[in-house]
């Protein structure tokens, strides 16, 4: 027979009326601190665990908020999701991680089965655009938060990066070391950060009177596979190689880098390559990796807290926040070798 609040009670020498009281998050402000510090300990020694399941239910609540990201081998989610389990983790609150694996059908099936779970709110991070309306009705249900990814105009509260200005740094950078012939390796552009991300760097280089070639059209998820399908259509489609790339995301910069070293062209020596997102270990590949580095851990930690305050009923009129981006030089990037 399993340890009981009886058991609890017993061994902290209170009645059971206390020691429930010293146990629940609702009430036990109701106890001194002296008797719950002693009904805790003894719930630890004995490992008391209580019906958890229970309690919820009489709270309204499970205590759990679904996390939804695109692709768990993106090492860029590793300190998204640290950052969200750490917050929620102090609110006494579960995260349920799923992978959508970048698909809108994926999406659909988790967000529907976590509703039937009774989670209490969820935190997306792997919207695209065409998935709209189903985070819209997800988000009549539950409170929804948006991460890393936003859907401009959807009313949906997001906590994302400043990728216009994550691109505007890496264009600067490469026009500050003379390249003015440059190329962008596109992400899906039905995913907002990968359109801002374009728009930024564009307009810095025009503006600066170089030529920038969009290589897309290829990858429905942005990938070290979808890296290497860039790289060889734009080898194969240009006979003026670019002296420079912007990458729109570190697995596509380091497939790109190993596709072209497999041709003969050499990084940074024949071509230079920025990355984005600066993922753990981009600055243990083989030629480490330049990149524009985004706050993951910070952005998890203010995703789950804003999903948490509406839970409590104590919503901020924040409706968006963007966190600033930074340059990383390494190896990746040098001046043109004509200059």
């Amino acid at each position: 027979m399993g340890i009981t609040l009886k058991d609890v009670a017993s061994q902290a020498g209170v009645n059971v009326a206390t020691a429930s009281r010293a146990l629940s998050t609702d009430k036990q402000s109701l106890v001194k601190p002296s008797t719950r510090l002693r009904v805790l300990e003894a719930a630890n020694a004995l490992g008391y665990r209580g019906n958890l399941q229970a309690s919820a239910l009489r709270r309204g609540r499970t205590g759990t908020i679904g996390v939804v990201v695109a692709d768990l081998s993106n090492p860029f989610f590793g300190p998204v999701f640290r950052g969200i389990a750490n917050a929620l983790s102090s609110r006494d609150l579960l995260p349920i991680m799923s992978e959508s694996r970048d698909s809108s059908e994926e999406l659909a099936t988790i967000c529907d089965k976590l509703l039937a779970q009774r989670v209490d709110g969820l935190i997306v991070a792997a919207g695209r655009d065409r998935d709209r309306n189903l985070l819209r009705r997800v988000a009549d249900e539950v409170p929804l938060v948006l991460a890393v990814r936003e859907l401009p105009g959807s009313g949906i509260r997001t906590v994302a990066h400043d990728d216009v200005a994550g691109g505007r740094l890496a264009a600067e950078h490469l026009l500050s070391l003379g390249h003015r012939h440059v190329g962008q390796l596109i992400g899906p552009q039905d995913i907002s950060s990968f359109e801002a991300r374009r728009r930024g760097f564009r307009d810095v280089i025009e503006a600066a009177g170089g030529e920038c070639i969009d290589v897309d059209g290829v990858p429905d998820n942005a990938t070290f596979e979808a890296g290497e399908q860039l790289a060889t259509a734009l080898l194969a489609r240009f006979e003026e190689r670019p002296t420079a790339l912007f990458a729109h995301n570190d697995s596509i910069a380091i497939g790109a880098i190993e596709t072209m070293r497999a041709s003969g062209l050499e990084c940074p020596g024949e071509i230079s390559v920025v990355g984005f997102n600066d993922v753990p270990l981009s600055d243990r590949v083989r030629v480490p990796l330049t990149s524009i580095r985004l706050p993951g851990h910070e952005l998890g930690r203010l995703a789950a807290e804003l999903v948490s305050s509406d839970i409590e009923g104590t919503e901020s009129t924040t409706a968006k926040v963007m966190l600033t981006p930074e340059l990383v030089v390494r190896e990746s990037t040098a001046p043109p070798r004509n200059t």
